[in-house]
């Protein structure tokens, strides 16, 4: 029979429980020189304020909007925003994201209009 799923059910007559190889008669060398800074959560990282970055405002994500309406100066604006020096990392982020989804539209369209040339070609070929 097998005892692996038998959790909290040893010996009838004891209440000892086994303990892994590798925690019996010393400390495990995973947890070794591991010490967890003050008042820090084990899954955040440490980040200092200085680390920290001034979010985005309301304003500055309407007027950025507003821009991204004018033709031809939000192809310019969205290269700006995505690779320039004094850009937010949040808001560079974001237009570089737009970026890759543009250019994914791009190559799909493409595909399309090839297989739509093919479909006219072949038609106009039968007739």
């Amino acid at each position: 029979m097998d005892n692996n799923n038998l959790y909290g059910q040893g010996d009838k007559g004891s209440d000892q429980r086994q303990q892994p190889a590798y925690n019996q008669g010393q400390q495990s060398s995973y947890n070794q020189g591991y010490q967890q800074p003050y008042n820090q959560s084990y899954q955040q990282p440490y980040q200092t304020d200085s680390d920290l970055e001034e979010p985005v405002t309301f304003g500055d994500w309407m007027l950025s909007m507003l821009v991204m309406m004018i033709p031809c100066v939000n192809l310019v604006m969205i290269f700006v925003w995505a690779f320039g020096s004094g850009t937010k990392k949040s808001k560079s982020n974001y237009f570089k994201a737009m970026l890759v989804w543009t250019l994914i539209w791009v190559v799909l369209m493409i595909i399309m209009l090839i297989g739509l040339g093919v479909t006219v070609a072949s038609i106009a070929s039968y007739y």
